[in-house]
């Protein structure tokens, strides 16, 4: 009996099993990503090459599963009305310094990945202005954003001080490896999400089928034009690192093409859990993947802080190529799975989630 606790928070009415299942899958994919050697072409007739779909995917499904975060913490379909409003907002700003302290930390552990959470905590920021919003309003804006802050990002970018050590440093600080001003577009499009309601089954099919349209023609532009190719071959001027769909490119086909495929892929999981208790079915099936995408912090951050022992006791902690000579995807995958779902079952929340969900409470406090 001593996992009930645990596994009735995980199937508690007000919880959904889906969001949970999409950031297990999203936890999943930046393992492979970090710890797989992958192709960024992925060839749909050349199954070898499938692995690379997590390039690039992985971290704008986090990135948008982030805006349904804030969306249900903000009240779900309804924003929740000022004065409760204001508190909320105070809460998510002590969260964003919290998740940009922990990312800073990570960093000094010196593995050799972009680690994405002081991006995360400038984007957390920047929606917390947002939270007033309805589905509608929101939609727009991220539409606006999505076709718009590529073009800015290929100025912004090509700033020479960024070559500078100060400017390498303020990349670091700010995330610049997930430059926010286009990122922003997949945290709004996941508050769109959970504004328009994901206990609707309407609004999921069509969430599913715009996002899959959006994705697919998007993908086959890259195809056809031969962005990725044309990119290669011209040194990467400003407007073919625009018009891509490259992983970490921030190109215009990117954007909508990683953007639609997260939300399509959320929109998907909230369908397939849905059931009477637990996620239905498939939400038990998967209930590992649930688990860890419970606790997405803890999860990504027990991965660099293992990553960095291991290395730390090869002798290469900066070695890429090195580490993952050694093949430490499965058993990294299969332990943090493991590690969150006993966590989940008998402890509940995950450490960094409650630790840092306790700080904003205990910061920001009602009046």
């Amino acid at each position: 009996m001593a996992v009930a606790p645990g596994l009735s928070r995980l199937d508690a009415p007000g919880r959904i099993a889906g969001a949970d299942l999409a950031r297990g899958l999203a936890v999943i994919g930046m393992l492979a990503a970090h710890l797989l050697v992958t192709d960024d072409a992925v060839d749909p007739t050349d199954a070898s090459t499938w692995d690379g779909v997590v390039n690039g995917n992985s971290s704008i499904l986090f990135a948008t599963l982030a805006g349904v975060s804030i969306g249900l913490l903000t009240g779900g379909r309804r924003p929740v009305a000022a004065p409760r409003r204001g508190i909320l907002q105070g809460r998510l700003l002590v969260r964003a310094a919290a998740l940009w302290i922990v990312g800073l930390a990570l960093m000094l552990l010196g593995v050799p990945v972009y680690v994405i959470l002081p991006a995360y905590a400038v984007m957390f920021a920047l929606a917390v202005p947002l939270v007033g919003l309805t589905a509608r309003p929101l939609w727009i804006l991220a539409g606006g954003l999505s076709a718009v802050m590529p073009f800015v990002h290929a100025f912004a970018a090509s700033w020479p001080g960024w070559q500078t050590p100060l400017g390498g440093d303020v990349s670091l600080l700010i995330g610049w490896h997930y430059p926010f001003e286009v990122w922003i577009a997949f945290v709004v499009a996941g508050l769109a999400l959970a504004r328009s309601g994901l206990d609707r089954t309407p609004v999921l099919v069509a969430a599913l089928l715009g996002g899959a349209l959006v994705s697919g023609i998007a993908f086959a532009l890259d195809a056809a034009t031969g962005a990725r190719a044309s990119g290669a071959a011209s040194g990467d001027d400003d407007g073919v690192r625009v018009w891509t769909a490259e992983p970490h490119s921030s190109g215009l086909l990117e954007v909508w093409g990683s953007g639609g495929l997260a939300v399509a892929i959320i929109a998907a999981c909230v369908l397939l859990c849905r059931g009477d208790d637990g996620g239905g079915i498939v939400g038990r099936i998967l209930l590992p993947l649930r688990a860890a995408g419970s606790m997405p912090l803890t999860a990504y951050a027990s991965q660099i802080v293992v990553w960095a022992i291991a290395a730390a006791a090869l002798g290469a902690p900066g070695d890429l190529a090195g580490f993952r000579e050694a093949q430490p995807f499965w058993p990294m995958t299969l332990g943090i799975l493991a590690g969150c779902t006993l966590w989940a079952l008998v402890l509940g929340r995950g450490p960094l989630e409650r630790g840092i969900e306790g700080l904003a409470r205990v910061v920001v406090r009602p009046r």
